[in-house]
C-alpha cells in the first residue's frame, strides 16, 4: 500500500474511532444562513439555506471529504433515506470542505443524485464550529436539522458516520409531530 493511501485509511480509522461530542449549536439557535456552491445529480448550483427552508426543514449534515470510506458510505445512507425525508418535507444537504473539487462527481456516484452537496468555505465551517480537529480545512462530521423558522432543532457530531441518518431521520418525525 503505497504512503497517501496508507494515511488515508489512518485518517479514517481515526474518524471512526472518534467519540461523540456536542455540536457548537444547540437546539434553539438560530443557524446562520449561507450560500454556497453545490452539485446536485452531477450539475452545479447554488445552494441557499434561507431559500431551502422556506420549503420545510432542512437536513444539513457536514462531511470531512467525499471519497473517503466513512463519507461514502455516509452519503449512502442519506442516499437511501432520501425518499422517506422528501415525503416528511424535508431537504437534505451535504457539506463538505474536504475535496470540494470532486462534489459535482460524489454527488453523482454515492449521493446517488438524491440530495446536493454544497462546498464548504473556511468561514462557513468555523460558523458552524465543525472545523474537524486533526485537518483544520475539513469539517468534522455533524448533522443538524434545521426547522423553516431557521432554529436548529437537533445537532449531533460524531466522527463515526452511523446513527446520523437515524438521529437526523428522528429529528425530522418529532417536528413533523407538532
Amino acid at each position: 500500500m503505497n504512503r497517501p493511501a496508507l494515511a488515508a485509511c489512518l485518517l479514517a480509522l481515526g474518524l471512526a474511532a472518534a467519540s461523540p461530542a456536542l455540536a457548537a449549536l444547540k437546539p434553539g439557535d438560530k443557524a446562520p444562513d449561507f450560500t454556497a456552491p453545490g452539485a446536485l445529480a452531477g450539475k452545479d448550483f447554488q445552494f441557499k439555506l434561507s431559500k431551502a427552508l422556506k420549503k420545510g426543514p432542512v437536513v444539513l449534515y457536514f462531511f470531512p471529504a467525499a471519497y473517503t470510506a466513512g463519507c461514502t458510505a455516509e452519503a449512502h445512507e442519506f442516499a437511501e433515506a432520501t425518499p422517506e425525508f422528501q415525503k416528511l418535507g424535508a431537504t437534505v444537504i451535504g457539506v463538505t470542505a474536504g475535496n470540494v473539487d470532486r462534489i459535482k462527481d460524489f454527488s453523482k456516484e454515492h449521493c446517488r443524485d438524491k440530495f446536493a452537496v454544497a462546498a464548504a468555505t473556511p468561514d462557513l465551517i468555523k460558523t458552524y464550529d465543525v472545523v474537524l480537529d486533526k485537518r483544520p480545512e475539513w469539517s468534522n462530521r455533524t448533522s443538524y436539522v434545521i426547522a423553516p423558522n431557521g432554529k436548529v432543532l437537533m445537532a449531533y457530531t460524531d466522527g463515526n458516520f452511523q446513527g446520523h441518518v437515524t438521529k437526523t431521520m428522528d429529528a425530522v418525525k418529532a417536528y413533523k409531530k407538532k
